[in-house]
This record gives structure tokens, C-alpha cells and sequence, in this order.
């Protein structure tokens, strides 16, 4: 690694560090007394942690997964310190968090078709257009898809992140049939021999059946030029909304074949223990689906791809 990527990774710890600020806060009382020193393990160090981890919306039953498993060391006599129990912890979730971990990776079908799913405000408009200048940076040709013809708002950002990274949009008028501007835009990248299509879509889930059935249409639609598109359906989530992030991802799953999932505005929340909650019900589902980009921040340079020891060392960080 290059020294300015050296200087690079530790802008990005500095900025992942005060992303996660809110829900560092909202864990300082039970995660701070773990770090006064090698203390002695009491009840009260134990109930602070427990409560701390539940506040940041970690979730009941991750939460007395965690604690149970910490208890039964502490009563084995295997952590004799908060230092240990600070450690162990930091251990317990890199763990919980290990399946979610996969690199996101553009496989070599051409054009590789990515579907942007999720509801509206979540920042999936936005996540689009800072991937899509990731993507060119790495070389790559690229073409957005602005099928969330429900939200003229939506059209119009994507349509700035295209201009603003010299990258083609395909757009038709608001309320156009989003399956036939996702079919524009592949007949497009297909002739102009471009590399990823990038599909956004439209997020309105209080009218799930009709979401739904519209996102299984652009499938169909998408399935016309390559029996394997999409080639991936990304689920974005807003980590401020906390444990309903659980059954919005649920709902999803249940409706469209979600292959991953980007997790943004961790930076404007004191919830981002929700991640431990999506890891666990994954696991409970027997579905393993990673967790490739995380948002902490405005800049394009703030979508980074996910790594658990970082999060998680960035969590528990000391302030």
C-alpha cells in the first residue's frame, strides 16, 4: 500500500470514527466503564453494557446473546477485567458481523445490471450516483437508469449525479412505466457496449403489493436480455430508522431476490447497533447476504465498503 493510501485509510477511520459518533455516545456509559481501566467486573458494569447495547438498537435478542455469552465467561472466571470484558466484547460482535462481509465485486456479464432497491428517503438515489462515480474511477463505463418515475425529485438528482460525473442517464417523463426505462437503458448500455447499468427504482412501500409486483415486472423486463439479470438487487437501509430496517428488509427479501445490502446515514443516528439486529435475523432466515457499502457521511468518498473489524473497532473506540 502507497503512503498517500496509508494517509487515505486513516482519513477514512478519522471520518468512520465520527460517523458513528451518535451511537458511540449513546453506548459511552456501558462501553466507557470498560475502558476506566483493568476494574473489576461488577453486576452494574454488566446491566450498563446491557442497556447501552439495547439503546442502540442492537436488539433484544442479540443483546442477551451477547450478554448471556459474556456472563458465562465472567462466571467461568475467563475475563478477571473490564479491559478483558472490553475485548471479548469487541470479539462477540466482529463475529455476529462476519457474515455480512463479502466484497462487492462486478462479475464479468456485460452489461452487469445492478437494481437499486428500497423505500423513499433512505438515500438510494444517492448511494447510485456515489457508486457510480466509484465505478468510474475503477475504470469502469457506466450508465444510470432513473426507474423511479414515481418521484420527479428522484429523476431529477440522478440526472445531476450524471452530469456531475459525465455519465449517461436514461430518463423518460414522471410517472412513465418504470419497466420501460429500465428496457431503454439496457438496449443503450447494450449498444453503446457499457459495462455496469446502475437501475434505480421506486420506494413507495405503503403500497407494497403494487411496489412489488412493479419490481417483479422490471425483473421480467431485465430477464429479456440475460436469463442472470439483474446480476445483483441491492437493498439500501436507513440506519436512523432503527428495528424497522428489520421488516423492511424482511419485506423485501420476501418480494424480490435481494442480493445485498448498503446501510447509510450512519452518520445522523445513535442507531447503528441495528446492523447486529439485520445480522442476526439473516441468521435466523439461513440467509447469508453481505452488507457491501456503508454510508457515514456527505462526501462520495464516504460510502466505503463494509468491514467489520473496522466498524466495530470505530464503535468501541475510546472518544
Amino acid at each position: 500500500m502507497s503512503e498517500a493510501e496509508v494517509k487515505n485509510d486513516k482519513g477514512f477511520w478519522r471520518r468512520l470514527k465520527a460517523g458513528l459518533g451518535k451511537t458511540r455516545s449513546q453506548l459511552a456509559t456501558g462501553v466507557g466503564n470498560l475502558l476506566l481501566g483493568e476494574r473489576e467486573i461488577s453486576e452494574d458494569v454488566l446491566d450498563d453494557l446491557e442497556t447501552s447495547l439495547l439503546l442502540t438498537d442492537v436488539g433484544v435478542s442479540t443483546t442477551k446473546e451477547v450478554m448471556d455469552a459474556l456472563r458465562l465467561r465472567v462466571s467461568r472466571k475467563e475475563l478477571n477485567n473490564t479491559a478483558a470484558l472490553h475485548g471479548a466484547l469487541a470479539k462477540l460482535l466482529k463475529e455476529l458481523l462476519a457474515p455480512l462481509v463479502r466484497p462487492f465485486e462486478i462479475r464479468k456479464d456485460r452489461p452487469f445490471i445492478i437494481f437499486f432497491v428500497g423505500v423513499n428517503g433512505v438515500g438510494k438515489t444517492t448511494t447510485i450516483g456515489k457508486l457510480a462515480r466509484r465505478l468510474t474511477a475503477e475504470g469502469l463505463s457506466v450508465l444510470l437508469a432513473a426507474g423511479d418515475t414515481f418521484r420527479a425529485a428522484a429523476v431529477e438528482q440522478l440526472k445531476v449525479w450524471g452530469e456531475r460525473n459525465e455519465i449517461p442517464v436514461i430518463a423518460q417523463a414522471s410517472g412513465a412505466d418504470s419497466a420501460s426505462v429500465v428496457f431503454d437503458a439496457i438496449k443503450a448500455a447494450q449498444a453503446r457496449k457499457v459495462d455496469v447499468v446502475l437501475a434505480d427504482t421506486a420506494g413507495r412501500l405503503q403500497d407494497k403489493t403494487n411496489l412489488m409486483e412493479e419490481l417483479k415486472k422490471i425483473h421480467r423486463v431485465v430477464n429479456r436480455f440475460d436469463a442472470n439479470a439483474p446480476h445483483e438487487v441491492i437493498l439500501v437501509l436507513d440506519a436512523g430508522i432503527g428495528q424497522n430496517a428489520i421488516s423492511q428488509a424482511k419485506a423485501f427479501i420476501e418480494a424480490v431476490d435481494v442480493s445485498g445490502f448498503v446501510l447509510t446515514k450512519l452518520d445522523g443516528s445513535a442507531k447503528a447497533g441495528v446492523i447486529f439486529a439485520i445480522a442476526a435475523e439473516l441468521k435466523k432466515m439461513g440467509l447469508t447476504k453481505p452488507v457491501y457499502f456503508i454510508g457515514v457521511g456527505e462526501r462520495v468518498e464516504d460510502l466505503r465498503p463494509f468491514d467489520a473489524g473496522d466498524f466495530v473497532d470505530a464503535l468501541l473506540a475510546n472518544e
